[in-house]
């Protein structure tokens, strides 16, 4: 496992590889992340994994900061799946290029937490920008469980590069609740609160087939949620899959949530 710190480290290192797989993350690793790195090893003659805390994608600074880091768990995992390349920059190797032209997220596509994290996803699609164009692998793998951000960097990936963005099923754990970085901030009463939450969602969306007044039965929900968990919602919402547009059917649609646990900020689909 060779690991790269540095943007010229990249170029020497990839020079003859082909049919290169990108899985980028945050760190902190799970399961859910080795599941998309496995999918790349079976896909890809070579892996590259990136490990890099994107501060333009935090409409939070606080959030920026308490996010969870462990580099040495997360260099032994990697090593034991026997990864090719770490790529482990610094802000400065990210962000050395001046962006000509802003990324701005078209009104159509200001739904979910393009609503309610101003910046966010111009800050995910510009750093995801500058790795394809830094790495530039053949496919990137990415999960479902981020499934707007799935979509607009799909879209905009594919576009301009010739990459393909290769999209993963969310990976959970027994209580059903999505498997995220973020769950390591919270306790035991909570994660238990928030598996609670995962299965009554995937029940609901059995009871939703074949059901009308869908919006009604949706708010019904939300101030269920609110009472029983004692959770802040930002949204809870159906949309299609294919475009987020809002949908007043289960069919080729999904259930979207958002909410908090104390500071927490978790979000879902089903």
């Amino acid at each position: 496992m060779k690991i790269l710190l540095k943007n010229k480290d990249i170029n020497e290192a990839l020079k003859k590889v082909s049919n290169l797989g990108f899985v980028p993350t945050m760190g902190c690793l799970h399961r859910g992340h080795e599941y998309l790195i496995k999918q790349s090893k079976r896909k890809c003659n070579q892996t590259l994994v990136s490990i890099f805390i994107n501060p333009t994608q935090f409409n939070n600074k606080k959030d920026y900061l308490s996010y969870p880091k462990n580099l040495n768990k997360d260099l032994n995992i990697l090593k034991k799946l026997k990864v090719n390349f770490v790529y482990i920059p610094n802000k400065k190797e990210i962000y050395s290029l001046k962006r000509k032209k802003a990324i701005i997220l078209k009104n159509e596509n200001k739904v979910l937490c393009a609503k309610f994290r101003k910046g966010h996803f111009e800050g995910v699609i510009d750093v995801m920008d500058r790795l394809t164009n830094i790495i530039k692998p053949n496919k990137i793998f990415m999960g479902e469980k981020d499934y707007q951000q799935l979509l607009l960097v799909k879209k905009f990936i594919e576009k301009k590069y010739e990459t393909k963005i290769i999209s993963c099923k969310t990976v959970r754990d027994k209580n059903k609740l999505a498997l995220s970085s973020r769950n390591q901030l919270l306790n035991k009463k909570d994660l238990i609160k928030a598996g609670k939450i995962a299965k009554d969602l995937f029940h609901f969306k059995i009871f939703l087939k074949n059901k009308k007044k869908i919006k009604n039965l949706l708010q019904q929900k939300m101030e269920l949620f609110k009472k029983n968990f004692d959770i802040k919602i930002d949204y809870l919402e159906i949309r299609k899959k294919n475009n987020l547009k809002s949908s007043s059917t289960i069919k080729n649609s999904k259930i979207f949530i958002a909410y908090f646990i104390n500071k927490v900020r978790l979000i879902d689909n089903f």
